[in-house]
């Protein structure tokens, strides 16, 4: 298991999303039972919509729904905030919170407007609001491409119809569109299948022994901006990227990830994996951490700057990476764990030659010229 860094409490928190029927409350026992096992403190914090509609709360007895959004918004960044102090009194050192649906699931039941005024009253930005969690596993509904096991028995505070339950699957991965570590997990296999791909993302993510990647990159003819910026699968995000001097035999990167004025910062430590994969640890950085971390920027490279699109296709999560002295092509990206899965690109994006073993794409090197 991944050692506290310096030291310290390490506290990770991930999110269990999905459509209606995905297998949540499953997969809520299989981690519950696989992060144990691997020696974490595991907090569970429910889905806060059920527990409001369980207690007699909903937007049918609400004056209306945007009542009822303000209420479910800030009642769970009030349970986040105290889950957060309680797996701070913990003595195990390592403690994962898994939320059963997280703060962007709020977003497909209100109209845009809505959401940007409960930000701007909470005094908050969607970026901040999205990406404060380490990662995201979004579980497809049973009723896109399992119909046969669909059904709302399990939970009498869903009502959906199999159709009603892919639109809001699909408005659900729309909302988390764009947070740097969503996953989807889809009806490929069999349920157990499905859930043995959750724990070994999840295990990725956490740094389980060390989570292995394999990325796929493209070089694409330059996309149509209108149709990124208009697709509401997708988020753009600006990234500054900077390499720290090497430490022994590992590759040290910090990056700078946001919109409008607001930022996350990550550190990423990479090394070579025998089977041709990375593997890779990060962690999330305060600003001043980031800003200390400057300081040992590798003379020898120049700092990264791009733009990402981050789009979700059905069931793959892509990032379209535009280069500010690229004028005529662009970067396509996938990140998958199986090496052998089978990528569908985007039919809007259109591929010049697949450039993953090629070094001179890779961002390091770019670093160097």
């Amino acid at each position: 298991m991944s050692a506290p860094i310096n030291g310290h409490k390490k506290i990770r928190t991930i999110v269990i999303t999905g459509g209606p029927c995905g297998g949540k409350t499953t997969a809520m026992s299989w981690l519950q039972n696989a992060l144990t096992s691997a020696g974490y403190a595991v907090i569970f914090l429910t889905e806060t919509f059920t527990e409001l509609a369980n207690g007699g709360i909903s937007s049918y007895n609400c004056k209306d729904n945007f009542a009822f959004q303000r209420i479910q918004v800030r009642y769970q960044l009030e349970r986040e905030r105290l889950y957060r102090r309680a797996a701070e009194a913990l003595s195990n050192d390592n403690v994962v919170i898994v939320h059963d649906r997280g703060s962007m699931d709020d977003k497909p039941y209100m109209a845009p407007e809505e959401f940007a005024s409960i930000l701007k009253e909470l005094d908050l930005d969607e970026v901040s609001f999205r990406d404060k969690y380490d990662a995201v596993f979004h579980l497809v509904t049973a009723a896109k491409g399992a119909l046969p096991f669909y059904t709302t028995a399990n939970n009498t505070a869903r009502t959906e119809t199999p159709e009603e339950a892919i639109d809001l699957d699909e408005k659900t991965l729309a909302a988390w569109a764009g947070h740097p570590h969503l996953r989807i997990i889809d009806n490929s296999t069999d349920f157990n299948g499905k859930m043995l791909r959750l724990l070994k993302e999840v295990m990725a993510a956490l740094g389980e022994p060390e989570p292995m990647e394999h990325a796929r990159r493209y070089l694409i003819k330059y996309p149509d901006l209108e149709w990124l910026n208009n697709n509401p699968n997708c988020q753009r995000v600006e990234i500054i990227q900077t390499y720290l001097t090497p430490y022994r035999d590992e590759e040290r990167r910090i990056c700078m990830r946001g919109t409008g004025g607001s930022y996350i910062y990550y550190k990423t430590t990479q090394r070579d994996a025998p089977d041709g994969g990375r593997m890779e640890v990060e962690e999330r950085l305060s600003q001043e951490e980031y800003f200390s971390l400057l300081m040992e920027a590798d003379p020898t490279c120049r700092p990264i700057r791009k733009t990402r699109y981050c789009l979700v296709d059905d069931v793959q999560s892509f990032e379209v990476d535009l280069y500010p002295t690229w004028k005529d092509v662009a970067m396509l990206q996938i990140e998958l764990s199986d090496p052998d899965a089978e990528v569908h690109i985007p039919e809007n994006l259109h591929v010049i030659r697949e450039v993953t073993d090629n070094p001179a794409y890779d961002n390091h090197e770019m670093a160097r010229m």
